[in-house]
């Protein structure tokens, strides 16, 4: 029989893996089980993709290349715009600091077929991806139109070219992968629309760019299927890549097939609250820098309006990504997996800092502005600062999310949508059902372990970072609640249903977990409510480095106290300082310090009260 698939252990568009002889029934019954929750349509289109790559379709559509010849870019570029103080500045200082040569290999073979290259079995692929998106083409485009004299553009062509000679079509790291090839496509035509040189008039496209956006439409092409099952950022970047690449070649029809499958993409995978497939504001964050590129090459073509509803979800997703966003740094609350993009992003504010994104695509799509008037990376674009702002509300739910400020905090909710494939629609990344973050303005109190890395080079980093005992949530006698599958699959999804003020979770294997949030000025109560038959519950609240001290009902730093007691009154309940682990960034790791709540059987509920200093 045909194997359910377990969707990101496979390396990207890769031939099939086998089951390994010997499967057990009881994995089986956990792989049918995914296959289920995860639906029809991912598994039927996958299924499509591997019936493709086992006849030989997508190689059949790769076959046959020839040398790119010309120039990528123009001779010159046009004046800069007016321009935020320092951010010239910041510019010329960032383009000055380029390496001569990116590592755009890694320890992977640059000859290798792209199609079936095994993307973890030589470390992390992640960054090798990263050089190959074309930042460093698009921060010499902006150097260049500061600086006429400085060869900015002379160093951008010369990487061009020695990417292309390095990264021959359809082999090695950088074709693996659809997606790569689109946001490749993208960057590539944003650099052109910024050299005014991606239309004629005024300049035409040069000829080498042309055919490097011709290799990148058909890499998109060959596995449509694959990026469509993902249910994810393929599903929006590959559509909106091949409409950079038809809209600049001139090809009116496939981009406006390419339009119709974004708008389709964004409508199934953006909800009308603004929730994303991928909880996780660092992929929410990189949907909105791909559909605000693809918008902006839209109106500079003077292309169709996309359909509907691309427009309103794209202007929720911002809403639901601004509220996140801490207005003092930029930074968000770790949630879901991220991976640290920061894509396209002409204000250099780096993977820390959202802030230039959600104020570009709130001036897109949400005709207002968000927390940066001054936008440099607006400024590059021509994008007017609207009068209006987006508003912060003080209690808000989306589908799989909500949360709360107040006085400074806020928190957010890690819940699911009630559906009949068990309340999650999408497929969770992380084993964080009913985590919560506390965050005090952009510091995190309550915190999330965070991703480390999509391929560690630890094998106990998952456990440590994605697993429910590396949230803070419930953990019934030391059981994960969801078996893990792969890297970012996960079988017999938890029940899930909407509480007014939380949410309530239903283990596969009987027990359960209400959380409910208040919160009265400085002060924030956690009420969770346990039920079904269990020997012990865990909830572990992560907590910021600081010189902690255990007490009779809590922990304090001197200035944070965090207060625990059960119900019912006199129930057995055990309080403990560890030792946890941590990733605030992407590939690293780090000593995290933890509150451990232990209890009984006869505790029914757990109240953790965090009074921040005032």
């Amino acid at each position: 029989m045909t194997m359910p698939p377990s969707f990101p252990d496979q390396p990207a568009d890769a031939p099939p893996a086998k089951a390994p002889r010997g499967t057990s029934p009881r994995r089986l019954r956990l792989m049918l089980d995914a296959a289920w929750r995860l639906g029809p349509r991912p598994v039927a289109l996958i299924l499509l993709h591997r019936t493709r790559l086992a006849a030989g379709l997508p190689q059949w559509a790769l076959a046959g290349t020839h040398p790119l010849a010309g120039r990528f870019l123009p001779a010159s570029a046009p004046a800069a715009p007016s321009l935020a103080d320092g951010a010239a500045d910041a510019v010329l200082a960032a383009a000055a600091a380029l390496p001569e040569r990116p590592d755009w290999h890694g320890r992977y073979d640059p000859l290798a077929p792209a199609l079936g290259m095994d993307l973890f079995a030589r470390g992390d692929v992640r960054p090798v991806w990263e050089a190959s998106r074309f930042a460093d083409i698009l921060l010499l485009a902006q150097a260049a139109r500061l600086d006429p004299a400085g060869g900015h553009l002379d160093r951008a062509e010369a990487r061009l070219q020695a990417w292309c000679a390095a990264n021959p079509a359809f082999r090695g790291p950088a074709w693996a992968c659809g997606q790569e090839a689109a946001l490749r496509a993208l960057s590539l035509a944003l650099a052109l629309a910024l050299l005014d040189a991606d239309r004629d008039p005024p300049r035409s496209l040069p000829p080498a760019a042309r055919a490097l956006l011709r290799l990148c439409a058909r890499r998109i092409a060959a596995t449509p299927a694959y990026a469509a099952a993902q249910d994810n950022n393929h599903s929006l970047s590959e559509p909106a890549g091949a409409f950079a690449c038809a809209l600049l070649l001139g090809e009116a029809r496939v981009a406006a097939r390419a339009a119709r499958q974004l708008a389709a993409a964004v409508a199934r995978l953006v909800a009308p609250d603004g929730g994303f497939a991928q909880v996780s504001p660092g992929y929410a964050r990189l949907a909105l820098d791909v559909l605000s590129v693809a918008e902006v090459l839209r109106r500079r073509h003077a292309a169709p309006a996309f359909p509907e509803p691309l427009t309103d979800r794209a202007a929720a997703l911002a809403a639901w990504l601004h509220r996140l966003v801490a207005l003092e740094d930029g930074s968000t609350p770790h949630l879901g997996v991220e991976d640290g993009s920061a894509f396209a992003d002409l204000g250099l504010y780096g993977p820390a800092d959202a802030r230039g994104s959600v104020e570009r695509a709130a001036r897109l799509f949400a005709g207002c502005g968000a927390d940066l008037p001054q936008d440099a990376g607006a400024g590059w674009l021509g994008l007017a600062g609207p009068a209006g702002r987006l508003d912060r509300p003080a209690h808000w739910r989306s589908a799989g999310s909500m949360g709360w400020s107040a006085a400074g905090a806020s928190a957010v909710l890690r819940t699911g949508t009630d559906d009949l494939r068990g309340g999650l629609r999408f497929r969770p990344a992380q084993s964080d059902l009913l985590h919560l973050t506390l965050r005090d303005g952009p510091r995190a109190i309550l915190r999330d372990a965070g991703t480390g890395s999509y391929n560690p080079p630890e094998p106990w980093w998952p456990a440590a970072l994605a697993s429910a005992a590396a949230h803070n949530a419930v953990v019934f006698d030391g059981r994960e609640p969801m078996p893990r599958l792969g890297r970012f699959l996960f079988a017999r999804w938890p029940l899930l249903s909407p509480l007014p003020d939380g949410a309530a979770r239903r283990d596969a294997a009987g027990p359960g977990q209400s959380r409910q949030v208040a919160v009265a000025g400085r002060c924030w109560t956690v009420t969770d409510c346990l039920s079904g038959r269990f020997a012990r519950a865990t909830l572990c609240w992560r907590l910021p480095s600081g010189p902690w001290r255990l007490l009779a009902d809590g922990v304090t730093d001197g200035t944070i106290r965090v207060a625990v007691l059960a119900e019912p009154s006199g129930a057995p309940l055990t309080l403990g300082l560890e030792r946890g682990w941590e990733s605030q960034a992407y590939g690293q790791i780090r000593g995290a310090t933890l509150l451990r709540i232990d209890a009984g059987s006869g505790v029914s509920t757990i109240v953790t009260r965090v009074t921040l200093s005032s």
